[in-house]
């Protein structure tokens, strides 16, 4: 099918979701935005019990080289189940940038490799990494990138370098098993929904921007509601698991992350959730494997991005409003910053 032309609706899309949500639209002939493919929920296996996720994720990581095979390591739960499965002397492998957070990372990520036996190998990302891929993964891509998607690159590089072939992770579990908690809060209205979710509102920013509302049309119930649950596990599964896929394929390693392939048989019980007992299937499998050890809380792949852009000073391209990145974010900083570099990279 031909898709519709249309810089700003790519833009606004990018700045909104992290990535061109409506697959109808591109920037211009010549690019095509990769499209994330999830795997449909019919073909993915319910699980309705702790066990039955500890049986499923053990079949899938059956028959993996444990020479060839690394684990992506944060210290959270999610990626800590995991190493309890690899065979002992695989690689593990944690993130450490200049965020404050990466001294709890490493500490955590130790204390699983001590107890599992893999060998614990600690990444230093820096700003020049980031210089270094942002453009490769921009053209592999046909679209700016997001804060996470050069520090996993650069630690994708690194394990391949060091031998490896495929690479272990557990991106897809909050998705799977309501590890967003925040976005689980509470039983959101439509507007409401649509202003909490936008990383970047694309008005506030852009000097035409197009309206992103179809996004969000999909997900309306009523006259007023909203499948936030259905629409976590579709658009931000999407832009979340495309960062790794986009930075794995410009490398040229495999993957392999069993939750990806996992769903609940029973309806996620919100009460609990908001409650503070965020994916409670895997904490209980997490006592399971760690008895020793608290469950940790979520960590999410830290980043420094909030230093490294503190100082700038925003885009200068006629598209953007002037002082448009006044009281945001690092990370939404980066948003900005990545689509005007692409911008120019493409010749937009």
């Amino acid at each position: 099918m031909d898709k519709t032309i249309d810089k700003n609706y790519c833009m606004s899309s990018f700045l909104a979701f992290r990535y061109i949500a409506n697959h109808n639209f591109t920037w211009r002939e010549g690019i095509e935005p990769a499209a994330m493919q999830l795997i449909p929920e019919e073909d993915k296996i319910a699980c309705k019990t702790s066990d039955d996720i500890d049986k499923n994720i053990r079949e899938q990581l059956q028959g993996l080289v444990p020479e060839k095979t690394a684990l992506l390591l944060s210290g959270g739960i999610d990626s800590g189940i995991l190493a309890a499965y690899m065979p002992k002397g695989v690689r593990a492998y944690t993130v450490v940038n200049p965020n404050p957070s990466s001294d709890l990372e490493v500490k955590r990520a130790e204390q699983i490799c001590k107890e599992t036996g893999l060998e614990h190998i600690v990444v230093e990302v820096s700003w020049s990494d980031y210089q270094e891929c942002i453009d490769k993964l921009m053209i592999h891509d046909g679209c700016p990138v997001f804060a996470n998607e050069p520090q996993v690159y650069t630690v994708a590089k690194k394990i391949k370098e060091d031998g490896n072939e495929v690479i272990v992770l557990g991106d897809n579990a909050d998705m799977a098993f309501g590890g967003m908690d925040r976005l689980l809060s509470k039983d959101w209205t439509y507007e409401e929904w649509a202003e909490r979710y936008t990383f970047v509102s694309p008005e506030t920013v852009l000097n035409d921007a197009a309206s992103i509302m179809d996004v969000y049309e999909r997900y309306k119930i009523g006259s007023n509601g909203v499948d936030f649950i259905k629409f976590i596990n579709e658009i931000f599964a999407s832009s979340s698991s495309g960062a790794y896929l986009n930075a794995f394929d410009c490398i040229g390693i495999s993957y392999l992350d069993p939750y990806a392939r996992l769903k609940m048989a029973d309806d996620l019980d919100l009460e609990r959730v908001r409650a503070g007992d965020s994916k409670y299937l895997l904490r209980e499998l997490y006592k399971k494997k760690f008895p020793v050890f608290e469950v940790p809380e979520k960590i999410a792949m830290v980043r420094a991005v909030d230093g490294w852009m503190k100082d700038w000073n925003g885009p200068q391209r006629p598209e953007f409003k002037p002082d448009c990145v006044k009281g945001l974010t690092g990370e939404q900083r980066f948003l900005i910053y990545s689509l005007e570099r692409f911008l120019n990279l493409m010749d937009l």
